[in-house]
């Protein structure tokens, strides 16, 4: 049996921040080294799916804006998430689809319409080093993905498309409309208080009033601007460990959105936590955008992870082998 040469494609232009992601690396949080991974997993995960990847492979999250690439061989890819108006030698590309791009094709990408990030998965998966388990970039360190950077121009990148599953992609495969992610850019994200107490009074003020994410905002947490949450700080404060989707308060009472390359210990209070099924939706959020909090339960909190998966695998099972 032969083996196929690893598809190229080189980066003409890179975009505003387009790295290398996969489900993040995880299990050394205890030696300080971040998760990292896509921001929005559930647009990676479907995107691997309609290629026939397995979820964990890497793939390209685009940021707002896009970048062009020439393929230089025959590769079937998906594109999810945000839609920033991708385009195959200047015909639109369609979403949440697995389309063919022929040898010699551009990739470009356009105005922004919804959402933030989009994922570019392609059969085979983006072949970078395996660092701690993980393909993905986690730029203030320099680790991972593409030498721990974001894309730049004349950049080649490597399909491996022996390393995907025994299961060959379909073009024209889509995710039916009714069971993609919908973004807005003014979402209720509902959140868990806790873990650590702070007064009544400080989280009616945060779940009362909408919060505006400032230009400080990036792949390690979103800067929130409104009213000063106010608390009684602990005293001798502790540190201990992160999630994504920590809302933690520092002294100045705005509060920070933890994302994916949050650092892995933090010593602010932590006055509450977005539910995993909302964390798709605050990922797409960008500068500008406004979000407001709602508390809710942890059953419910449970109830709605198991009913997101649950319709994405009946629609789009895990690959298999």
């Amino acid at each position: 049996m032969s083996i196929a040469e690893p598809t190229s494609i080189r980066v003409i232009k890179p975009g505003w921040c387009t790295t290398v992601q996969d489900l993040g690396r995880h299990g050394y949080q205890h030696y300080g080294v971040s998760v990292s991974g896509g921001m929005d997993q559930l647009a990676l995960v479907i995107a691997n799916r309609l290629v026939k990847n397995h979820d964990a492979a890497a793939a390209l999250e685009i940021t707002i804006v896009g970048p062009e690439l020439l393929f230089e061989q025959t590769t079937v890819v998906a594109i999810t998430g945000a839609d920033l108006s991708p385009a195959i030698d200047g015909q639109h590309v369609p979403l949440w689809t697995t389309v063919d791009i022929r040898a010699g094709s551009r990739l470009t990408f356009g105005r922004r319409q919804t959402g933030a990030r989009s994922y570019l998965a392609a059969a085979g998966g983006f072949d970078v080093p395996l660092l701690w388990g993980s393909r993905s970039t986690h730029l203030s360190t320099s680790t991972g993905g593409l030498d721990g950077r974001a894309l730049m121009a004349d950049d080649t990148l490597r399909v491996d498309r022996d390393a995907g599953s025994r299961e060959r992609p379909r073009v024209g495969m889509t995710l039916a409309s009714g069971r993609r992610p919908v973004y807005i850019d003014q979402p209720i994200l509902r959140v868990i208080s806790g873990p650590q107490h702070v007064s009544a009074d400080a989280l009616s003020v945060l779940m009362n009033t909408p919060y505006r994410l400032t230009s400080r905002s990036d792949r390690m947490g979103y800067r929130l601007e409104g009213p000063r949450v106010h608390y009684v700080p602990m005293q001798p404060r502790i540190s201990d460990g992160t999630a994504m989707g920590a809302l933690q308060i520092p002294p100045d009472g705005f509060p920070i959105l933890l994302m994916a390359d949050r650092p892995t210990t933090g010593g602010y209070p932590k006055m509450a936590v977005v539910i995993s099924a909302d964390l798709p939706q605050a990922a797409q959020l960008q500068p500008g955008d406004s979000v407001t909090f709602r508390t809710t339960t942890l059953p419910e909190a449970e109830a709605a992870l198991v009913n997101q998966w649950g319709r994405l695998n009946e629609a789009l099972p895990p690959t298999s082998g």
